[in-house]
C-alpha cells in the first residue's frame, strides 16, 4: 500500500513538473519611436505571428496614453520616466501577468522595458528581449521612421538646440537618452533618465538586484542600422569619451567591469545573449524571429 502511495505521489510530482516546464508565460511588448501599440504593419503583425506560433499566449502590447494617436505622440513628447511609470502601472494591474511575463522592446522600447525590470519587479519579468534598444543612449538622430516625419524633425531640431536644457529634458523623450560623448559631465549631470538607469551618478542597489532576477537578457543588434548612432549602443557599447568616432564594448566599460548593474555577473551566469542581424533598424524576417526568439525565449 505504501509503495503504491509513493508511486502515485511520484507520478503526480512528475506531472506537475512537466506542466511547469511547459508553462507559456504571457508577453509584454513595447514599441519604438514613431510607432504605436497596434499598428497592423509593425506591432500588430508581430503580435499576430507570436499568437499563431504559440496558441493561447496572452500578449499585452503597451499603449502609453488613452488612444493610438496619443501613444504615437507620447513616444516623442512624454517624459520617459512618466512613460515607465505608466507602463509599470499597466503591468501591475493586468491580472494576466501576475505570475510573471516575458518582455520584448523595440528600439527605445528596449531601454524603457529595462527600466521597468529595474524599477518595477512585481510582477516579475522573466526574459527581456531588446531589438535595437539604445542602452547607452544615442548621439545622433540621422533618420526618422515612418511616413510622417514632422514631429521627429521637430525633435531633431530641439536636440541640436540643446538636449540638456531643462524643458527639453523634461518634455522630449529622445533627449532623455541623449548621450553626448564630447561632454560626459553635462550628460551625467542633466540626463533625467538614461544616466539614472545606467548608474552613472550614484548606485541604486535595487536596480542591480532587480535586473539580475532576469532569466535571460537578449540584445539584438542591427549591423547596418541607419537610425541609431552609434549602433554599438544596442549591445551596451558607446563612443570613447571626448570624441564620436571610436567605440568601446560593454565588456570594456566601467559599467561592466565594476558590475554596477550586475551585467558582468549575468554574463558569467550565461544570462546575456548578444544576437546580430545583417540589416537595417528593426529589419528581420518572420523566420528569423521564430527561430531565434520565439522558439528559444518565449
Amino acid at each position: 500500500m505504501s509503495l503504491a502511495i509513493v508511486f502515485i505521489s511520484f507520478l503526480l510530482y512528475a506531472e506537475s513538473n512537466a506542466a511547469f516546464a511547459n508553462t507559456t508565460y504571457p508577453l509584454v511588448i513595447w514599441h519604438g519611436m514613431g510607432d504605436s501599440c497596434c499598428n497592423p504593419l509593425s506591432m500588430g503583425s508581430i503580435k499576430s505571428l507570436i499568437e499563431k506560433q504559440i496558441p493561447g499566449i496572452y500578449v499585452n502590447s503597451l499603449m502609453i496614453g488613452s488612444n493610438v494617436v496619443a501613444d504615437t505622440l507620447n513616444g516623442f513628447l512624454m517624459n520617459a520616466n512618466e512613460q515607465v511609470d505608466e507602463a509599470c502601472e499597466k503591468i501591475r494591474s493586468d491580472k494576466q501577468l501576475q505570475n510573471g511575463y516575458n518582455a520584448m522592446g523595440f528600439s527605445q522600447g528596449g531601454q524603457f522595458l529595462r527600466a521597468v525590470a529595474q524599477r518595477c519587479p512585481n510582477p516579475p519579468m522573466r526574459n527581456l528581449i531588446s531589438f535595437g534598444g539604445q542602452h547607452q543612449g544615442v548621439y545622433g538622430l540621422p533618420r526618422c521612421p515612418g511616413d510622417d516625419t514632422s514631429v521627429c524633425d521637430y525633435v531633431r531640431k530641439l536636440l541640436n538646440l540643446g538636449a540638456y536644457i531643462g524643458w527639453v529634458q523634461d518634455k522630449i523623450t529622445q533627449a532623455e537618452y541623449w548621450h553626448d560623448p564630447l561632454n560626459e559631465a553635462e550628460y551625467k549631470k542633466y540626463s533625467v533618465f538614461l544616466a539614472d538607469i545606467n548608474q552613472e551618478v550614484s548606485i541604486n542597489s535595487t536596480y542591480k538586484q532587480n535586473l539580475m532576477k532576469l532569466k535571460n537578457f537578449v540584445m539584438v543588434k542591427f549591423l547596418k542600422d541607419t537610425m541609431v548612432e552609434p549602433k554599438d549602443s544596442e549591445w551596451f557599447g558607446f563612443y570613447h569619451p571626448g570624441q564620436a568616432k571610436t567605440t568601446f564594448t560593454l565588456q570594456e566599460s566601467d559599467l561592466y567591469k565594476e558590475d554596477k548593474l550586475g551585467l558582468k555577473s549575468m554574463d558569467s551566469d550565461g544570462k546575456l545573449h548578444f544576437l546580430s542581424i545583417d540589416g537595417d533598424h528593426l529589419r528581420f524576417s518572420d523566420e528569423w524571429l521564430i527561430e531565434n526568439i520565439i522558439q528559444k525565449f518565449l
